[in-house]
């Protein structure tokens, strides 16, 4: 099968696509043909080893334990272990991948007792590779921090990946949405649904009179400090610099609200697999708005 590896760390020209061995599944696993992929932070990051931090988890001076990034998949069931029951062959699924990755190759095996679940039926493939890691971060910070209906929420960095689930998750937990984001965003926060938006290049959205129930950073660059004038009395401040904690069903919470019409995939950019060298250099120029799509199946 075709796979995108890499042997040592550096910049997106380190990326190889190459002819390797297809998987075999192991019993409690299923093989998925991986129809769609994306590039996240994370994968930039273990490419590029930055933190330093992800060199001990993945090898020193070159990578050891990963050599096939990607994040999130989405794509059609191939193949069962034999102690699977959960899934057959022909359903078709969407998944995180966690710190496996592997999603960048034409076929990959992931555990069934993951986060791993039946596609949304009103999403494209390319739509639900991109909800698993956006979409399960914005819902865990939500589901950490939101109390009831009515709260109000302020999401810093409203636009990437994270911000815009998180813009509809808090809508769908009926709160009132507040984002915080360049001029060229503002739009599209306000088509998903915020009530107000602040343009940070024309305000400081520290200098706000309002307070908030929920300050939600999606993108890891403010800290509880600053934010702690922002937020009313027993306010919850949460980032994705933390670690939300992971629920058994959250991605069939995530699948209930995109059927229900509450939530649907913000979709920047589209690559192909011999294009991600280009889609890496372009995700870590901090350019994109929601979500990067690598497409393995045309």
């Amino acid at each position: 099968m075709k796979a995108v590896v890499y042997e040592r760390y550096g910049p997106p020209e380190v990326l190889e696509l190459r002819e390797i061995d297809k998987p075999v599944p192991k019993n409690n696993e299923v093989l998925v043909k991986i129809f769609a992929t994306t590039v996240t932070a994370g994968d930039w990051r273990m490419r590029k080893a930055d933190p330093f931090l992800a060199r001990l988890f993945n090898g020193l001076f070159k990578p050891r334990k990963v050599k096939i990034l990607g994040f999130e998949v989405a794509g059609v069931v191939e193949e069962t272990g034999k102690n699977v029951e959960a899934f057959r062959k022909g359903d078709h699924i969407f998944a995180s991948c966690g710190f496996r990755f592997g999603g960048y190759a034409e076929y990959t095996c992931l555990p069934v007792n993951d986060q791993i679940a039946i596609k949304p039926t009103n999403m494209t493939f390319e739509e639900a590779a991109a909800v698993p890691i956006g979409g399960l971060t914005a819902l865990r910070l939500l589901n950490a921090a939101h109390r009831g209906p009515n709260e109000k929420v302020l999401i810093y960095g409203a636009s990437g990946s994270v911000g815009t689930f998180a813009i509809q998750i808090a809508k769908a937990f009926d709160a009132h949405v507040t984002t915080v984001c360049s001029t060229g965003n503002v739009n599209l926060c306000r088509e998903l649904g915020a009530d107000e938006v602040i343009d940070y290049r024309l305000t400081d959205f520290t200098k706000t009179p309002n307070q908030f129930d929920v300050i939600l950073d999606a993108v890891g660059k403010i800290s509880k400090s600053i934010s702690r004038p922002l937020l009313m009395p027993g306010g919850r401040y949460v980032t994705v610099s933390g670690s939300p904690k992971a629920g058994k069903n959250d991605l069939l919470e995530l699948k209930t609200l995109i059927e229900s019409g509450k939530v649907r995939t913000v979709i920047h950019r589209r690559y192909t697999l011999e294009q991600i060298r280009e889609a890496h250099a372009y995700v870590e120029s901090f350019r994109k708005k929601g979500n990067v799509v690598v497409n393995i199946v045309p």
